[in-house]
């Protein structure tokens, strides 16, 4: 953990010794009394706490709130397909890191619809990914998630407003790396194991997408997804 996030923090705080976020604190950094460490209140902004009490029970700490600036995220939106959990896990963690304000988590037709009802959000485990995804990057801006049941429903949930780019290696594009970026906001589209169907593509197409490539291989979707992200943002001048 670079910084520890939490959901509130006051002037004067008091944490469970039995929270890992508690157990980080004196086992991992084996901070004592009178030192200090990161921590953030989430999409809210980070600064400096102090410990003023390690007891058996609990930790007391005291927290200055010094930069609101640190809950930021870029103006991009990754649309991702349902893939296997374990695949999703780094995905969603990496985007955080990378600073995606949204991820949208879309079931195409060539993907497993089961994907979409796994434990990984039926028991809210992906926020927790998410959180960790953000204190890796040492920010506390944490992405919003949406989820959609077809890339159709999927145009729903977009920003008029954004630019929308498809990574695709069937239909021909230009390269991602010369992408010329045109708007304040961007949409990401990027597909799962067996990519696109050409009727989504025709729905992609229909709603202003244009196509983009990041080469001739043919990526796993979360490698497509970290590379993707990086060289849209540094095409974004953001990196």
């Amino acid at each position: 953990m670079n910084i520890i996030l939490f959901k509130a923090l006051s002037a004067q705080n008091e944490l469970s010794m039995q929270d890992p976020r508690a157990q980080h604190i004196c086992k991992i950094l084996r901070l004592k009394e009178g030192e200090s460490f990161q921590a953030g209140i989430i999409n809210v902004g980070k600064g400096t706490a102090t410990l003023t009490d390690l007891g058996k029970e609990h930790i007391r700490f005291d927290f200055v709130l010094e930069d609101t600036q640190s809950a930021h995220l870029y103006p991009v939106t990754l649309l991702v397909s349902q893939v296997r959990p374990i695949c999703m896990r780094r995905i969603l963690r990496e985007a955080v890191s990378l600073g995606v304000q949204t991820i949208i988590l879309c079931t195409t037709q060539t993907g497993e619809k089961s994907y979409a009802q796994a434990t990984l959000y039926t028991s809210g485990e992906y926020r927790s990914i998410l959180l960790d995804g953000a204190m890796q990057s040492g920010k506390c801006g944490v992405s919003e998630v949406q989820f959609a049941p077809s890339v159709a429903s999927a145009m729903k949930l977009l920003d008029e407003t954004s630019q929308r780019i498809v990574l695709d290696n069937v239909r021909e594009g230009s390269s991602l790396a010369h992408a010329t970026i045109t708007a304040a906001s961007v949409v990401l589209a990027i597909g799962g194991e067996r990519g696109f169907t050409d009727e989504e593509r025709s729905v992609f197409e229909s709603n202003g997408f244009s196509f983009a490539a990041l080469g001739s291989r043919i990526l796993r979707t979360e490698t497509a997804c970290s590379a993707g992200l990086a060289v849209l943002l540094g095409r974004m001048g953001l990196l």
